[in-house]
């Protein structure tokens, strides 16, 4: 539980295409979960989709995280690569979009619009996409889809528009994933 402190509402895409994805992903939602400046977790479904980039290796597991936190945007995005480190996240000497046990971007940061050196939030792929639309829009749907008008993924697009103007193969790479137990 954090403090009375301030705090941010944060949307975190996970995905994992390297060993154990479903166990990497449950270790870094655990991680998150565990966190003592984070709190109100929730989840997304978790969903296979084909790799963006190079195409040949496995297939990933994603999902999104929403939770709050007391944090500022650098120090949470420090506590998310230390996150991926820690389950095994090889950064130099990798192929770009390459294969990886874990990997945690910083989707939104409350409202904010940030560009820095290390940091571009909204993070400015969101809207291309399915891996992350689709579980994101878990997490708005369950608000009744009212969350949605606080996240502005584009400058003028909405979570419904990106997800209608995806191409019908990227919606066809990408299905709900069913965890075993």
């Amino acid at each position: 539980m954090i403090s009375d402190a301030p705090t941010t509402l944060c949307y975190v895409a996970l995905g994992s295409n390297l060993g154990d994805s479903v166990a990497h992903l449950m270790a870094g939602l655990q991680a998150l979960a565990n966190h003592s400046e984070l709190d109100y977790l929730n989840i997304s479904h978790f969903y296979q989709s084909k790799p963006h980039g190079p195409q040949d290796q496995p297939d990933y597991i994603n999902a999104v995280v929403e939770f709050k936190t007391t944090l500022q945007a650098e120090a949470l995005l420090d506590e998310l690569q230390k996150i991926e480190n820690d389950n095994g996240r090889v950064r130099k000497g990798v192929e770009h979009w390459g294969a990886r046990t874990l990997d945690l971007d910083l989707l939104f940061y409350g409202d904010n619009i940030i560009e820095t050196e290390r940091l571009t939030v909204p993070h400015p792929r969101i809207c291309e996409r399915a891996f992350v639309l689709y579980p994101l829009r878990d997490l708005i749907d369950d608000k009744g889809g009212k969350g949605e008008t606080n996240l502005k993924i584009a400058t003028k697009a909405s979570l419904h528009d990106c997800i209608t103007k995806l191409s019908p193969e990227a919606k066809s790479e990408i299905k709900e994933y069913k965890i075993d137990g």
